[in-house]
Order: C-alpha cells, then sequence, then structure tokens
C-alpha cells in the first residue's frame, strides 16, 4: 500500500500563500511555494518554514504569481538544492516579478529600519536578496503543456493548460510506492471556461485526488458580453467626469486585459478619443513583452490580432512610465487613466495615486481582481470612508466600482463544471478560497456525489484510500507557535480598522459617556497583552 500524504501548509482557509508538500517513500516534493498577502503586515519578512528547505526534493510550480512563488529565493536561501519545474512562460513572468519582488522588499526593509531606529528598536532585514532571486532562477526546470516528466523517481508530473495566466498549469502527479500509483490532480489557479485573453482550462477526466481552488467557489461572474457592456458604460461615465481614472491591477494578465478591453472600445467607435493611458509601473512593460511573445498560447481573438498583425495591449494614447519622477509628472495631469500596482493597494505606486485622488469626488477607482482580507483594496470595497496612506488620513471621496467579470479565475460554475468531468470516487481538497467560499464549493462538489473537504493549514491527509479522506498521524501539522503568530497578526490588522472606522463616527456623538469606559478598558487589555513580553 502507497505511503503517500499531502500536508496543507498554505493557501489553507485563505487565498494567499499556497504551498503544498507531498510525501511518497523517500521523495518530498513541495507543490507551489507562496507568500502570504493581506492582513498579515510582516508578509515580506515570512516565519522560518516548517520543514526543513534542503530535504525537499523538487518544487512544481503552477505559475508566477507571488502568492504562488514569492518565497521560493527564501527556500533556496535556507538550503533547497532541488529543480523547480514549470512551463517557459512561467519561468520568464517569475524572473520579473521575484526581482521586483526583492526589490520592493529592500525598500520595505530601509523604511521599517529609519521607523525602529527612532524608537531604538534593530534593523529589519528582507527575508531574502538579489542574489538568492538570481540563485533560484538557476534552478528553474522547462515542462511543456502536456509533456511527461520525472520529477523524482517516485514522482511524475505533467503540466495542463490552466486558463488562468499565461503559462499557469495543472498539474498531474503520479505518487508511485511499492507497487502502487496513486494520482493527484491540482488545479491551480483556473481560470473561466469564458475568456478574452487565455484558453479554456483543460478537462481533466482521472484522478484518486484533486486539490481545487476555490477564490469564487460560492459565487458566480458576468458573462464576457454583460462585463464588456458594464466596463464601456462604467468607463464612459468615468470619462466624462474629467477625473483620474485610476486602476489598481496586477500587472500580469488583469493589465494586458484592461488595455485590451480598452484598444476593443477604441476601435469599435465607442471612444474614439480616451484621456492620456498610464502604466504606471516599472515591471509593467516588461510583462507585457512576454505576453506578446507567447500569443501563441493565448485565446482566439488574441491570435487573431496577431495574425492581422496588430499589438492587442497597445491601446491609443498608452505611455509606459519607469522613472519616479514620471510617476509623480502624472499628477500634473488632470485627466488620465492610471494602470499601478498593487493590485490590491497593498504596496507600489498605486498608493501614491490614491493619496493624490481618493479625496476627490470627480475620481473614479475600477477595482478588476481580487482583493485579499486586510488590504486597502479591500477595506476600500468595503465601505471604510477614511484610510491612512504614507502616514496620511485619506478621506474616501471617489467613487469605487468593482468588476469581478474581469477576474482571471473561475467562478463558482465554471469549478463545478470542471470538477464534474472526473470519475466517479475522486476526493477534492478544496483550498485557495476564504472559508466561506471554500465550504460552498465543498458542498457543490457533495452534491455532485464527490467526497470533499476543506483542509486546515498544517494538517495532513493520508493519500491511501479514496473512499475516507484520512487524516495522518498528528505532528505533522504547521508549528503552533508559527499558526498563533499569524492569528495574532491579522487580529492586530483587524483591531487598527476597527481603530480607523471608531474615529470617523466619533465626530458624529454627542454622547461621549458610554464609549469612553469601553475603549479605557480596551486600552488596558492591549497594555496587558504588550508587557507579556516582559
Amino acid at each position: 500500500m502507497s505511503s503517500a500524504r499531502i500536508t496543507f501548509y498554505g493557501a489553507a482557509g485563505e487565498v494567499t500563500g499556497s504551498s503544498y508538500l507531498l510525501e511518497v517513500g523517500g521523495s518530498k516534493v513541495l507543490v507551489d511555494c507562496g507568500m502570504r498577502q493581506g492582513a498579515d503586515s510582516d508578509r515580506l519578512y515570512a516565519a522560518p518554514f516548517p520543514f526543513a528547505p534542503s530535504a525537499i526534493d523538487a518544487v512544481v510550480l503552477t505559475h508566477a504569481h507571488v502568492d504562488h512563488s514569492g518565497r521560493l529565493p527564501q527556500l533556496v536561501k535556507n538550503g533547497f538544492k532541488g529543480r523547480i519545474w514549470a512551463t517557459d512562460p512561467t519561468i520568464d513572468l517569475a524572473a520579473v516579478l521575484l526581482r521586483d519582488t526583492v526589490k520592493l522588499m529592500a525598500e520595505d526593509a530601509e523604511w521599517r529600519t529609519r521607523k525602529n531606529s527612532r524608537k531604538g528598536l534593530p534593523p529589519v532585514r528582507p527575508a531574502f536578496d538579489e542574489r538568492d532571486v538570481e540563485d533560484t532562477l538557476k534552478r528553474f526546470e522547462y515542462a511543456g503543456y502536456d509533456d511527461r516528466v520525472e520529477v523524482t523517481p517516485e514522482v511524475f508530473l505533467r503540466f495542463r493548460d490552466a486558463g488562468h495566466i499565461i503559462g499557469a498549469a495543472m498539474s498531474e502527479l503520479w505518487l508511485n510506492d511499492a507497487g502502487r500509483s496513486v494520482k493527484i490532480v491540482f488545479s491551480g489557479d483556473m481560470g473561466p471556461k469564458e475568456s478574452a485573453i487565455g484558453r479554456s482550462p483543460t478537462v481533466i477526466e482521472e484522478a484518486d485526488y484533486v486539490v481545487i481552488e476555490s477564490t469564487y467557489g460560492d459565487r458566480a461572474h458576468k458573462s464576457l458580453e454583460e462585463t464588456r457592456r458594464e466596463f464601456r458604460r462604467e468607463l464612459g461615465a468615468a470619462i466624462q467626469s474629467k477625473g483620474k481614472i485610476l486602476i489598481p491591477t496586477f500587472v500580469v494578465d488583469r493589465a494586458q486585459r484592461v488595455l485590451y478591453e480598452i484598444l476593443r472600445l477604441q476601435r469599435s467607435g465607442d471612444f474614439p478619443r480616451t484621456p492620456p493611458i498610464y502604466f504606471d509601473s516599472p515591471m509593467g512593460e516588461r510583462a507585457t513583452r512576454i505576453y506578446e511573445k507567447y500569443i501563441p498560447l493565448l485565446s482566439r481573438e488574441m491570435r487573431e490580432y496577431a495574425r492581422a498583425g496588430q499589438n492587442p495591449f497597445c491601446p491609443e494614447g498608452l505611455k509606459y512610465t519607469s522613472a519616479a519622477g514620471e510617476s509623480r509628472a502624472i499628477n500634473e495631469t488632470g485627466h488620465a487613466i492610471v494602470l499601478a500596482g498593487s493590485g490590491m493597494c497593498n504596496g507600489g505606486r498605486i498608493l501614491h495615486h490614491l493619496k493624490h485622488n481618493l479625496w476627490n469626488e470627480d475620481c473614479v477607482v475600477f477595482f478588476v481582481g481580487y482583493q485579499a482580507k486586510g488590504t486597502l483594496g479591500r477595506r476600500l470595497i468595503d465601505g471604510e470612508k477614511q484610510v491612512r496612506i504614507a502616514g496620511e488620513d485619506i478621506a474616501v471621496g471617489a467613487k469605487l466600482h468593482t468588476l469581478g467579470g474581469f477576474s482571471a479565475h473561475g467562478d463558482r460554475n465554471d469549478l463545478l463544471e470542471w470538477a464534474g468531468s472526473f470519475n466517479h470516487g475522486t476526493v477534492f481538497f478544496v483550498t485557495h478560497g476564504e472559508p466561506r467560499s471554500s465550504e460552498s464549493l465543498a458542498t457543490g462538489i457533495r452534491d455532485l456525489g464527490y467526497g470533499a473537504a476543506a483542509p486546515s493549514a498544517g494538517v495532513s491527509y493520508s493519500l491511501d484510500r479514496r473512499d475516507e479522506v484520512v487524516p495522518a498521524a498528528p505532528g505533522q501539522a504547521v508549528p503552533r507557535e508559527i499558526m498563533d503568530r499569524e492569528a495574532v497578526m491579522t487580529m492586530l490588522s483587524e483591531i487598527s480598522s476597527e481603530t480607523e472606522s471608531l474615529r470617523e463616527i466619533c465626530a458624529a456623538l454627542g454622547d461621549f459617556s458610554v464609549l469612553m469606559p469601553l475603549l479605557e478598558s480596551t486600552r488596558m487589555i492591549l497594555r496587558s497583552a504588550r508587557n507579556m513580553k516582559r
């Protein structure tokens, strides 16, 4: 009987931080090694790995987004010596994203160190540096779609097109031990069945186990045509306002999608004239060039543009800005469309533009991607009326609009249709979603007649039986201190958010007699918590 098992070290009960460890016989293979994003303000200075990096034989990377790849340099720095399997576009994009990540980490560490020095605290050091990134890039190994490759003598891999971002792959893995083979499929981040840029996700029919994402496992997107009508209507209204149009965007896929949709509107005659379009991201142009390089791997729409000798990602009036001075100069342009990262507003140049425009009622902000809990983007769409950006309190006067149909993730219907193609008896592990979303999708999969579980972080499962999802022996979970630390950091972020919300309503209160005792009690509790270290 096989000794295979899986441990969920990330993206369990949350969307980001994907990391799954497979063990079979003498092999240990990590699927993704992602960075957490959201409420944990220390996300760039990640906790130690709950396993020995030097003991990992290989990594299978589903795609380049940093919530799947961002901790790879830290893994290498701490002793990983194996190969990192990925598709060609993923390798190209990972080079862009990881080099940008280490730059942002260095800048953030410098800012935190200055802040700490004023408090007499030690300097802050990033989790890894540029040398670690370059060492990581040397460990990448190419595998094409539909090629079957040997990862270790006991583990074989085949990538299939996931339709998410360029190069994104589902991973079919065969785990062979003691004369028995177990097949497990990782959906990775899976794109919608109907997409403007990507191809439809590959249908797979046979597996013993499937790890399926659930980012939008509890909701449906609008159709492609409905989304395009909505964008045309809302962008037209925004252009009429004559203010800044800000689009916080992930510079991989979402930015290219927005550029393409603006191009379509220009060529259709709906918007013969648009304001200047600034793609304000140092790596935005590099990422777009990678998309242009791999157009044969994209949708039929994209391939038709290429055959006609046209660039689908270059609307009229587009300008890339790289230097910081060019970015600041956009402030002098009263009416413009500005695309900038990060997509969740938790860093990058979009913060600069929000700080200077969020208060303005003529400004319009389009959210075109998922906003994780605790990020500034999530707080804005949840209705906060005042936010703190770069040390300054900013009133929210701008119009905010969310375009869920622009997502590069499939919705509930897409996920259930894909899951329903598998053979009877397949067992599903539902991950990469907030708890409500994961549980909702797991229920939907059970309604289709399959077994399904939504694992907690740090839990191991035996892969010996499909008719019963069996937890492995205790002691394989993430160390309790790491789990507790992440929970505490999340809670502190939520407390900070509640404090900002309370500050807003204080001006409207006429009687503070009830509120003050509550605040005094809260302060005493927080002081007691702070003094625990002593």
